[in-house]
């Protein structure tokens, strides 16, 4: 009797294998699929979203802001409860403790600001001479303007000049509504805090695996973590660029150093556009009521140094390689809340991208230039899928 011979023998093999690769083939063409359409959805919802919070500002905008402060405080809340404190006690004095911090900064910058706010038509008339001397300086460019019009034939344009609320009717429209906000923020924020074990405990322990609940603890405390670490150190960095900015402003008889170094300090909080407002507040302060230019423009030029010196020296000496972040993500990020909530998201911006970096860090960065081109949109350990997987149907050599 003939014996089968050996391609015969490796024939089931090679079909398993054969449909082994298939099936995998088939798998990541489908994940390729659905990777697509989370894409899409994930681009409408990014473009969808300025309109909905931007509508919804009253609700989103004191809910995100109560979020980033129950992450700032929760820590501290922690240590007071580690103390014997009550949950409800240590979660009030925590709350407490940020409320009078903004007290004592508005109270160092206000009230010089209502000092100097009396002296402001003086230094606007002075800066108004300046500039009056620029343009007698380039009165060429305006006759110039002048003769290119009349050879275009352009004649003098009618301004319409349309009637606006003035800054008193503006803030008393606006103060109804910013105190609402003021006060369902605090609410939000105390009750969040306080009811942050209850949290924890509902997202540990309510989960379907036990691995979920480790993914899940992991991706809390990073959050919690990087955000609280990352605006304390800038706070105590900001801190210390106020008390610079004070006391520099003392030794240039600059009026209300404390006023400034306030100033200095919470605008530094606002990446690349706050200092870049700070020096255009010096530099207008400073030409209102020097005698002469070059003494106007010192103290923005010596604050200027000051600020190149700790944004590329000091600051990322001490936030390390753990709090670095893209200038380019940080510019979006600016731009789009700050599109969202003006200057209240412009503050939340940075905190927002720090939870979204640290959520993605343990999730996983989606990989779009890649996807473009055919990879897949997350990695493959994060995926379940890999070349490798369809070996265990295949025999031991």
């Amino acid at each position: 009797m003939e014996t089968p011979s050996q391609d015969s023998e490796s024939t089931p093999e090679s079909i398993q294998s054969s449909n082994a690769g298939q099936r995998l083939a088939f798998a990541q063409q489908e994940l390729r699929l659905i990777s697509a359409l989370v894409l899409l959805i994930g681009m409408g919802l990014f473009l969808a979203l300025p309109f909905v919070l931007s509508i919804g500002s009253v609700v989103f905008l004191p809910l995100t802001t109560a979020i980033v402060l129950t992450i700032i405080l929760s820590p501290l809340a922690d240590k007071l409860a580690s103390w014997g404190i009550p949950n409800v006690l240590a979660s009030l004095i925590a709350l407490l403790t940020l409320f009078a911090v903004l007290l004592l900064a508005l109270a160092l910058i206000l009230q010089p600001a209502v000092d100097l706010f009396d002296s402001a038509p003086a230094m606007a008339a002075k800066v108004g001479e300046r500039f009056s001397e620029f343009q007698k300086e380039f009165a060429w460019l305006a006759l110039a303007n002048e003769q290119l019009s009349k050879l275009m034939g352009q004649s003098g344009a009618r301004e319409v000049v349309l009637a606006s609320p003035s800054v008193i009717q503006q803030v008393a429209f606006a103060t109804p509504s910013l105190l609402i906000e003021v006060l369902l923020t605090f609410l939000m924020t105390f009750f969040m805090i306080e009811s942050r074990v209850r949290l924890r405990r509902h997202l540990l322990f309510d989960r379907a695996s036990f691995g979920t609940s480790i993914k899940a603890a992991r991706v809390m405390r990073e959050v919690q973590d990087r955000v609280a670490a990352y605006i304390l150190t800038v706070a105590w960095i900001n801190g210390c660029v106020g008390i610079v900015v004070a006391l520099g402003a003392w030794a240039l008889g600059v009026e209300a150093p404390i006023m400034w170094g306030g100033l200095a300090a919470l605008l530094n909080f606002l990446p690349y556009i706050g200092p870049l407002l700070m020096t255009a507040l010096l530099s207008l302060f400073g030409l209102g009521t020097a005698d002469t230019l070059l003494l106007g423009l010192i103290p923005a030029a010596a604050y200027l140094g000051m600020h190149t010196v700790e944004a590329n020296v000091v600051t990322p000496s001490i936030l390390g390689a753990r709090f670095t972040m893209s200038p380019v993500m940080i510019l979006i990020a600016l731009s789009y809340f700050s599109w969202i909530w003006g200057v209240f998201g412009a503050l939340l911006s940075v905190p927002i991208l720090l939870m979204l970096t640290a959520f993605f860090d343990h999730v996983g960065r989606p990989n779009l230039v890649g996807f473009v081109f055919g990879e897949p949109l997350f990695p493959a350990d994060r995926i379940g899928l890999s070349s490798g997987e369809g070996s265990s149907d295949e025999p031991a050599a």
